[in-house]
């Protein structure tokens, strides 16, 4: 299966992934100079062995005005954060350097800026700092002679989905994806992206993002559940509806004609309760694997239009104690 670092770089291997990331997410005056119908990616013909072997990372270069702007973006996915992260960075931007300069690019006087970004889509919120003279022992008269150098952060999980992320933007879209906690938003935004990537020429990255979401968030957010092979957004999106629907049905369904069971009258709400008991164990058994006894009492205590709205929980939640708040 596909990892989430590899689905990714794949995405990021786009120019229109670049451009939205950076026009959406970069709030500084010199982003609107860019040219980006220059954008460029930078394959391993121009890095060497230190930068290469850095698979998960992926550089770009556009023009700034009469030079050219590289963008180093490394792909952060690991749960604990990073606090050499600074160190890292600097390494890699002066790696960067080196084999630029080993390549015959490096002007005289002038050398292009890099940009290095860290992407970071870990569940804890990012507390390191972003440059190495913040974990300098401070030293009155030193501070001319420490290495100066930030890195942009862009935690996923921190940016407000109201507020932080752009509506109409690609990496946009896939940051709404990664923070989405409903069937019905992740439906929403697969949506958009159908028609916004609708062209011939946009197949590639619409293919990046099915794959994504086939191999990485779907099986995140339905776990347990079988996802079959889809090809294209639209796909996606049918197969969501059809989910929520089916599951819906499957519960009414089963529910009713286990009460029919029970009894015509008297003994009818009960046997739907029972049945509906029975159903949302099951759910959550296919979901989570194995039931705390807790929870099992739980459920055969409830009453019918509770089991309901818990067996809709269980398409969303991501763990047993989020169902029942």
């Amino acid at each position: 299966m596909i990892d989430h670092d590899s689905s990714y770089k794949l995405l990021f291997s786009h120019p229109e992934m670049v451009r939205d990331l950076l026009v959406g997410f970069v709030h500084e005056e010199w982003v609107a100079r860019l040219d980006f119908s220059t954008l460029e990616k930078v394959n391993g013909g121009y890095v060497g062995d230190d930068l290469r072997d850095r698979e998960d990372d992926v550089i770009w270069k556009v023009r700034l005005g009469a030079s050219w702007l590289y963008i180093y973006i490394l792909l952060e996915f690991q749960s604990t954060v990073d606090l050499f992260m600074s160190l890292r960075m600097a390494d890699y931007v002066i790696s960067l350097y080196q084999d630029l300069r080993k390549s015959g690019q490096l002007a005289d006087k002038e050398w292009p800026p890099i940009l290095p970004v860290v992407l970071y889509s870990g569940e804890g919120r990012w507390s390191a700092p972003l440059e190495v003279a913040d974990r300098l022992v401070p030293v009155p008269g030193l501070e001319p002679y420490a290495p100066h150098m930030r890195y942009l952060l862009l935690d996923v999980g921190a940016l407000s989905e109201s507020t932080l992320i752009p509506v109409r933007n690609l990496a946009g879209a896939l940051f709404r994806l990664e923070k989405s906690r409903t069937v019905g938003h992740l439906r929403e935004v697969v949506r958009l992206l159908a028609e916004w990537l609708r062209t011939p020429e946009q197949a590639s990255l619409r293919r990046a993002f099915t794959v994504w979401l086939r191999r990485v968030l779907l099986p995140r957010r339905m776990a347990g559940v079988e996802i079959p092979e889809m090809t294209d957004l639209h796909e996606v999106n049918t197969m969501l509806a059809e989910r929520v629907q089916e599951w819906t049905r499957e519960w009414r369904e089963e529910g009713f004609l286990a009460g029919e069971q029970k009894g015509r009258q008297e003994g009818r709400q009960e046997g739907q309760r029972e049945a509906g008991s029975a159903l949302c164990l099951r759910l959550l058994r296919h979901r989570f694997g194995t039931v705390p006894e807790w929870v099992q009492a739980k459920v055969m205590a409830a009453d019918l239009e509770t089991l309901e709205v818990w067996s809709e929980n269980i398409l969303d939640a991501e763990s047993l104690q989020a169902i029942f708040q």
